[in-house]
């Protein structure tokens, strides 16, 4: 089979029985391990694995990017489907009560007590660290801020007993998949910075082939600089494909599409790509 990656929970959806909603969730189906990235905000990713005729009885693993709604909410459905036992790999901080001041301090965390989620077979595997999968997976752990132009968003918020403080994301992480290629990158949000993530990827890893890189960049907001420093940066990574979406936003996208032409395409729910 190689390596398919198939894009089951994001803003916009393909041709088909599909459900489209604010979130992301990415299975990575490889010959050894199954791997599921993120699970939306809500039943999008059951309903659109079930229009793909996707067993999700089959999935090995879940790994969460970081706390947010819109990356974990599909948890709970995922979980009463699967009936089972199985790890969850994330940052210790996917538990902070998370906001945004975008909605007047709307509660944008985790929608489940923990408790509940164990109930149904969750067991969380918290590490700061990178964790290695298999020996072609792993994922990143914490993402040093390196680069000059990339920042974490001033509307995130965290919220201990009754005080309020900027949210440093530190539990923003990807997915590192080996292939013939070089590495293929699976974003969730890239909070940290999307190049910060990719430089990380290769120095974890020793392989300075970044082959594709897919998920969300969180360039909806990204000012004219960042932008064209972000395009800068993944020309001299020789990025091969570039299958970005969720918190990407539309302008964005299309500033890549005129950039890097058919090295990238549109990744809604119910696209499915495979690779060696």
């Amino acid at each position: 089979m190689g390596i398919r990656i198939t894009t089951l929970s994001d803003n916009t959806a393909s041709i088909g029985d599909f459900l489209a909603e604010w979130g992301l969730s990415i299975l990575v189906e490889t010959d050894k391990t199954n791997i599921l990235f993120d699970t939306g905000k809500g039943s999008s990713s059951v309903y659109n694995a079930d229009s793909l005729g996707i067993d999700l009885h089959a999935i090995d693993k879940i790994v969460l990017s970081h706390g947010h709604f819109d990356h974990t909410g599909g948890l709970r459905d995922i979980l009463r489907r699967m009936k089972k036992k199985i790890d969850v790999i994330a940052h210790p901080d996917i538990w902070q009560a998370k906001y945004s001041r975008r909605e007047e301090g709307r509660y944008i965390g985790i929608p489940f007590q923990r408790s509940e989620l164990e109930s149904l077979g969750a067991n969380f595997i918290l590490s700061e660290k990178p964790v290695t999968i298999d020996d072609s997976i792993m994922t990143t752990g914490e993402v040093p801020m390196v680069t000059s132009f990339e920042e974490i968003d001033a509307i995130l918020l965290v919220k201990k007993d009754s005080a309020f403080s900027a949210d440093q994301v530190m539990d923003d992480q990807a997915l590192i998949v080996r292939t013939k290629a070089g590495l293929a990158v699976i974003l969730g949000c890239a909070h940290r910075g999307m190049i910060n993530t990719l430089y990380h990827a290769k120095h974890l890893t020793g392989d300075n082939r970044i082959f594709a890189v897919i998920g969300g960049s969180h360039l909806m907001d990204a000012s004219e600089e960042r932008l064209w420093r972000t395009i800068a940066a993944l020309r001299d990574l020789d990025i091969q494909m570039l299958g970005l979406c969720h918190c990407t936003d539309l302008r964005a996208i299309s500033l890549l599409a005129r950039e890097f032409g058919q090295a990238l395409f549109f990744n809604k729910a119910g696209t499915v790509i495979e690779f060696p």
